[in-house]
């Protein structure tokens, strides 16, 4: 199915999959007047396993998608696409990543100059936060952990079970051990977990959220004219490349009382 011109100006994101509604209800929250088109590349995920050249080419195969519509800024929402991510505009459309503002918010909460980063396999590999990070304060200290089995649990809406739980206190033990101040949440699926993670590492640990700080950055730049000002229909138009009841339910669930207007088939072959 092609796009359909749904909305006058929108701004557009895409996640590997639906863990960019955490991003998007970030967004819808401070911006309700504003239209989005969401793509989730649910028929691909996820992108943590794959190479940097496989993840350019959906990043790219994704943007050109979104900018079928009349989109006037397009959001990489996913932190794996965001590693291959190169500037800040695409065809002369602002252009955002998950990276650069979770490094920035790291760099401000730690206080102990010693930062934990929670990611994919590829986010990790790419060293991305880390060189983020160091290009802010040479000086922090960074401890990876690469949580590959975070994004099926939460793709399976098993956020709450036991064997969560587990897997993600395997996952923790190492930065803890090794006494980061501060935790990059480095996938936009785990901010679903954020609840439970904040209970395993305790509260004198602060969790990054990229998408508190990509808000600002949005309302920054529609303040000063680098986004466009033209508001749109208020709407969230929503396009999987494999569509299902099951994802529709666990975004509507992340989004909680923001409704989804539409959830179409994005043919992206």
């Amino acid at each position: 199915m092609s796009p359909e011109w749904g909305v006058m100006s929108a701004i557009g994101i895409f996640d590997s999959g639906v863990g960019g509604f955490t991003v998007l209800k970030a967004l819808r929250a401070a911006l309700p007047d504003e239209s989005f088109i969401y793509l989730g590349d649910t028929a691909r995920l996820p992108y943590g396993s794959k190479s940097p050249d496989t993840i350019r080419h959906y990043l790219k195969q994704n943007i050109e998608f979104l900018l079928a519509f009349p989109v006037k800024a397009v959001i990489v929402a996913c932190n794996s696409a965001s590693t291959v991510v190169d500037g800040d505009h695409w065809q002369g459309i602002p252009l955002y990543d998950v990276i650069q503002p979770g490094a920035l918010a790291a760099v401000k909460a730690s206080k102990q100059k010693k930062v934990g980063i929670l990611g994919t396999r590829a986010t990790v590999a790419s060293q991305a936060y880390v060189k983020a990070i160091h290009e802010i304060d040479a000086q922090i200290e960074c401890v990876q952990q690469s949580c590959p089995l975070l994004v099926p649990l939460v793709e399976e809406g098993w956020e709450n079970d036991p064997m969560s739980r587990m897997i993600m206190t395997r996952y923790l033990t190492a930065p803890i051990n090794q006494g980061v101040d501060t935790l990059i949440l480095g996938c936009t699926h785990y901010p679903v977990l954020k609840p439970i993670i904040q209970e395993l590492v305790g509260p004198d640990i602060a969790l990054i959220d990229s998408a508190d700080v990509l808000v600002d950055n949005l309302k920054r730049d529609l303040a000063d004219g680098r986004v466009t000002t033209d508001l749109g229909a208020g709407t969230i138009e929503v396009w999987t490349t494999d569509s299902g009841s099951h994802f529709h339910e666990i975004g509507q669930r992340i989004m909680g009382s923001w409704p989804l207007d539409s959830w179409q088939h994005a043919d992206i072959r």
